[in-house]
């Protein structure tokens, strides 16, 4: 039997309107130390973002969504918090924020493949 490995995630959120807190998953992100793994995945459906509200500027949404990648391949590409660790660029990238972008609380899991756990997550919250 192979090894289970503690991973932890958050839903990636655009909340329009903050003060509204109404929000549309669109990614997710996850962090499993055991195995070296951060990485998020994400998809803009720009219709349903586009009624959900109009005034949203897909462009910038996207933007963000790429920093959160940079960020999370630890790249000088990242910039100062893509040089953190690995553990520290999670916790950053999770934390609570009052933007356009925004997490989920972050929950905790088991699995032996975290592209794998990924990928179900994604297609399980967001798609």
């Amino acid at each position: 039997m192979q090894d289970k490995h503690l991973f932890e995630y958050a839903v990636i959120r655009v909340v329009p309107r903050v003060e509204r807190e109404e929000f549309m998953n669109v990614g997710v992100i996850l962090y499993c130390r055991g195995l070296g793994f951060l990485q998020t995945v994400y998809n803009l459906n720009e219709e349903r973002l586009q009624a959900f509200c109009k005034e949203l500027d897909v462009a910038e949404l996207q933007e963000r969504l790429q920093a959160f990648e940079r960020i999370c391949k630890g790249r000088s590409e990242g910039g100062p918090i893509g040089q953190m660790s690995i553990s520290e660029r999670f916790r950053w990238l999770t934390a609570a924020r009052s933007t356009i972008v925004q997490t989920s609380a972050v929950h905790p899991g088991l699995c032996t493949n975290a592209q794998e756990m990924l990928d179900h997550l994604h297609r399980q919250l967001v798609l």
